[in-house]
C-alpha cells in the first residue's frame, strides 16, 4: 500500500505538476476561503473574497464588527451566504477569543490541540478544520474530501463510505509526515477529479490508467 500511494502521487505529479494550492495572500485569507468553499466551487469563493478585499474588510476585527447582514451580502457569490456568514462569525469569534485574532498565535499551538479546538467551532467539520491546519497553519495533516474518496474507492483502496478518519489514517500511516507532500498530494487529487475522475469518469488518458 505505501508503494501504491507513492506511485499514484508520482504519476499525478508527473502529469499535472505543482498545483500551488491553497491560493491566498495570508493565512487568514486561506482560513476564510476554507470556510467559504464548503458546497461550492472555488471560482465562486474567489468572487466572495474579492468583495471582502474591495471593501478592505478581510481581517478579523473588521469581520467581527460587521453586521451579519452586510457580511452575508458580501459573500453572496459563495452560496449559502447566510449559513456561511454565521460560520465565519463563529470562526472569527473563536480566533479572537482563543488567539487574540492572530493566526500566528494559532500556528504556535500543537496540531492535535488546535484541531480539537477547531472542531468545537460550530460549522467547522474535519475537512474544513484540516484545510485550515494544513494550508493556513502549515501543519502536517492530510485533508480528505469527496474527490479523494472518489479516486481511492475507484482504485479499490478503500470503500467510498469508509469514515473520514479511516481515509486520513491511511495517508498518515503509509506516507511520511511531510507538509509539502500532503499539500501537493491533496491538490493533485482535486485536479484529477476535475480532469478525469469525474462523476462520469474519463478513464482514457487518465494518469492513473492501468493502476
Amino acid at each position: 500500500m505505501p508503494e501504491k500511494l507513492a506511485l499514484m502521487h508520482k504519476k499525478l505529479y508527473a502529469c499535472f505538476g505543482p498545483q500551488h494550492w491553497w491560493p491566498g495572500e495570508t493565512p487568514f485569507e486561506v482560513a476564510v476561503g476554507a470556510i467559504l468553499t464548503q458546497n461550492t466551487n472555488w471560482s465562486n469563493v474567489e468572487k466572495a473574497i474579492a468583495n471582502l478585499k474591495k471593501d478592505k474588510v478581510l481581517n478579523p476585527k473588521a469581520l467581527h464588527d460587521m453586521s451579519h447582514a452586510r457580511l452575508a451580502a458580501l459573500i453572496r457569490p459563495a452560496g449559502y451566504f447566510n449559513i456561511k456568514a454565521k460560520r465565519l462569525k463563529n470562526f472569527i469569534s473563536f480566533l479572537i477569543n482563543e488567539y487574540h485574532g492572530s493566526m500566528s498565535k494559532m500556528k504556535r499551538e500543537d496540531l492535535n490541540s488546535v484541531r480539537k479546538k477547531l472542531l468545537s467551532v460550530n460549522g467547522i467539520g474535519p475537512e474544513t478544520a484540516d484545510s485550515i491546519i494544513l494550508y493556513a497553519l502549515e501543519k502536517p495533516v492530510f485533508v480528505i474530501d469527496a474527490y479523494t474518496k472518489r479516486v481511492l474507492s475507484r482504485h479499490n483502496i478503500l470503500e467510498h463510505d469508509a469514515s473520514y478518519d479511516t481515509f486520513q489514517g491511511l495517508f498518515h500511516s503509509k506516507l511520511r509526515e511531510n507538509i509539502s507532500l500532503f499539500n501537493e498530494y491533496h491538490a493533485l487529487f482535486v485536479r484529477l477529479a476535475k480532469e478525469n475522475c469525474r462523476t462520469k469518469p474519463l478513464c482514457t488518458g487518465c494518469p492513473l490508467e492501468g493502476m
